[in-house]
């Protein structure tokens, strides 16, 4: 699968901007702050729907502009397909496949595929537990899209849950009221349900990806291994597998701690409040990883998300966003060794000294908002 053709309108810093792709390597050049990225955040934009820059669309939006468009045609095989998408901050966003408006912009999740390396994925070792939770959903979605449903489901429901619980918490710490919570054990059957689903796709992912990591580490930085990835539920009675299982297991921590979250007005249980512990070793490699090291435990994981969504069939884009400037010379061979056969690989950085001979390809120079084929 790879991009045939990107049309950016009012996005970021390109009032209008068409972009023809090739397969293989294709490095986009030019000085910082010209717009290289927002190529490829684009680009990442139609398999995520989201940024790996910013948390919401406004800043996507050009300024003075009140929506921009992300347009891009898509080939697999001998299949073509248009995708659009219209984002509206503040309003809904809007989808269109083949010209068809009759999609919601969930509807394009799975069309396109990225593995996106970027100087943030330092964050995935270094970073709170969200950082690598946020890693585990995007690539559960990008293997399964219906999963983007369910992780919605998940956040609607435990927001209405912890609703309730801070009114409840608000109640009792003033004046002694207390509340009806009958509607409690609605809520804590709905989040159990859609958690359980979350956590099953989540413990399957880590089984699927750690001997993928080990060897990505190994090829990255060979002997400073092994790699390990240990999923932590917020609850140590979560140790089941199966759906139904871990749905009964929720369940029964939601019940052993409904009195604290009463008291603190918040939901204390489930796949929000998880953790995925990264190994160096024998030691976490969070607080113990030199930079080096850690540089390379996120490419790592990030090399076998490659590997496990290439080996599941639609080969993804892979994105190098200004990473190569960011590592030894050492490291940055053996990385462009290893992406160097990508069905299509976007490079960006800042002069061409950055990308590595072995990635020869197309390149383009981008220069206040103009992008030039060399």
């Amino acid at each position: 699968m790879h991009v045939t053709h990107l049309s950016l309108a009012d996005f970021r810093s390109y009032a209008r901007v068409e972009v023809p792709l090739d397969p293989g390597v294709t490095a986009f050049v030019g000085p910082n702050g010209q717009g290289k990225t927002n190529l490829v955040e684009a680009v990442g934009y139609l398999a995520t729907l989201g940024s790996h820059r910013v948390s919401s669309d406004a800043p996507l939006v050009r300024m003075g502009a009140d929506r921009a468009i992300i347009r891009a045609n898509v080939r697999q095989g001998e299949r073509q397909q248009l995708i659009e998408l219209e984002l509206n901050p503040g309003r809904a966003n809007r989808a269109r496949v083949n010209r068809s408006s009759q999609v919601r912009p969930r509807d394009v999740l799975g069309i396109v595929r990225t593995v996106l390396f970027a100087p943030e994925d330092l964050a995935l070792v270094k970073g709170d537990p969200g950082e690598r939770r946020r890693f585990l959903d995007e690539l559960i979605t990008a293997r399964s899209p219906r999963m983007a449903g369910v992780r919605s489901d998940y956040d609607r429901v435990l927001k209405q849950r912890n609703t309730l619980l801070k009114s409840a918490a608000l109640a009792r710490r003033h004046g002694g009221r207390t509340m009806d919570l009958s509607t409690l054990d609605v809520w804590d059957q709905h989040l159990a349900r859609v958690g359980a689903e979350l956590l099953a796709q989540r413990l399957d992912l880590v089984a699927a990806i750690q001997p993928l990591a080990d060897k990505a580490y190994e090829q990255l930085a060979p002997g400073g291994g092994p790699v390990a990835l240990e999923y932590k539920p917020s609850s140590p009675e979560l140790v089941g597998h199966a759906r139904e299982e871990l749905y009964e297991q929720l369940m029964a921590a939601l019940v052993e701690t409904r009195k604290q979250e009463i008291e603190r007005g918040v939901t204390l249980v489930g796949p929000h409040r998880d953790e995925l512990l990264l190994k160096l070793g024998e030691l976490p490699a969070k607080g113990y990883a030199s930079h080096g090291e850690s540089w390379s435990y996120a490419l790592a994981l990030r090399l076998a998300s490659y590997d496990l969504l290439r080996a599941e069939g639609n080969e993804p884009v892979l994105v190098l966003d200004d990473v190569f400037a960011e590592l030894d010379t050492r490291r940055r061979e053996r990385l462009a060794e290893l992406v160097a056969p990508g069905e299509q690989v976007l490079v960006t950085a800042a002069v061409d000294d950055d990308v590595p001979d072995v990635l020869t390809g197309t390149r383009f120079t981008v220069s206040e908002g103009t992008v030039e084929r060399v």
